[in-house]
């Protein structure tokens, strides 16, 4: 009897921010091996917040990305091209204009998935990771448009939800400027926790008194560029991001240092991508905030998040 082969495949993730692909190999057991993975920021959201429409320029530009994912993921012999949509894609007023063009790049179907569905791919992303399958987790996954709280044990999540909360979407409301003030990230952190306690904590306070979390990890773009930016280094490194652990003094530490420069400085940071010097500031202020509220003591990393999920599911 012939055995099960391995299978290559590929997922691109369309964020409100970034355009992301995971190229990988996924095993008979479930597991995936990791071939290819990189990202482009075409702002998805860029001027969506106040009409709730995506506009033309921001739809072009991630049509594009998409393009040159699909035909690297066929050049690097992926058998399937999966392409999934998340916040901004599911908020917009004409979203068929985005699928349509992006359909037509890459000649593949999209999929616009529910912040639920969201959630829990980044869940069992995350746990698929062997040291932290077993634990009680409080995963958080900040993006451009959404944040997903997700609270769970052994790889079970018991509560999830998705919440509007992301980097882009606070940006574009708060609007801090290139060389933000003391008194604009106090704003700011004083309107991430009015949010915290009027949207969230209502929702995830009962399910984290039954179930505290033995970690908290974060997901996504915007912790690795945290642990690289830590590091001093623009080399990608699972291995040195996912061992970087931000104790919640020394992240409002690093906060401060990033809101405490000018965007050309921030800019030539190491480990922080040129492009994403402005809305880095929030992103880092809503993972301080989180713990802040909710009292954690530490924030951990994973870069195996909704893509690894996606890849493995039929």
């Amino acid at each position: 009897m012939s055995q099960p082969s391995v299978s290559r495949r590929a997922v691109i993730d369309v964020g409100t921010n970034s355009v992301k692909v995971l190229i990988g190999d996924v095993f008979p057991d479930g597991s995936v091996e990791p071939v290819h993975e990189t990202s482009e920021q075409s702002r998805l959201g860029r001027g969506f917040y106040e009409t709730h429409r995506l506009q033309p320029e921001p739809i072009a530009a991630t049509a594009a990305a998409v393009g040159r994912f699909a035909r690297l993921a066929r050049e690097q012999g992926a058998e399937t091209v999966r392409i999934v949509a998340t916040s901004a894609a599911r908020d917009a007023q004409n979203r068929d204009e985005l699928l349509f063009a992006l359909e037509r790049a890459a000649e593949v179907s999209v999929e616009v998935i529910p912040g639920e569905t969201e959630a829990d791919w980044a869940f069992a992303g995350v746990c698929s990771t062997p040291e932290l399958a077993q634990s009680r987790l409080l995963v958080l996954d900040v993006g451009g448009g959404s944040t997903e709280f997700i609270l769970g044990t052994a790889g079970r999540p018991g509560f999830r939800r998705s919440f509007q909360l992301g980097s882009v979407r606070m940006f574009e409301q708060l609007q801090p400027g290139d060389s933000p003030s003391a008194t604009e990230l106090e704003n700011a952190r004083r309107h991430l926790r009015e949010f915290l306690f009027r949207e969230v904590s209502p929702m995830i306070g009962g399910a984290l008194s039954e179930c505290p979390p033995e970690k908290v990890v974060g997901v996504g773009g915007s912790t690795a560029i945290l642990a690289l930016i830590q590091a001093g280094t623009n080399t990608f490194d699972r291995t040195l991001i996912e061992s970087t652990r931000f104790p919640a003094a020394d992240l409002s530490t690093l906060v401060e240092r990033l809101w405490s420069l000018p965007i050309a400085e921030r800019r030539c940071l190491p480990g922080l991508p040129p492009e994403r010097a402005d809305v880095i500031l929030i992103g880092a202020a809503i993972y301080e905030a989180i713990l802040r509220v909710f009292g954690f003591a530490e924030l951990s990393i994973s870069t195996r998040g909704l893509r690894y999920a996606a890849l493995c599911q039929p």
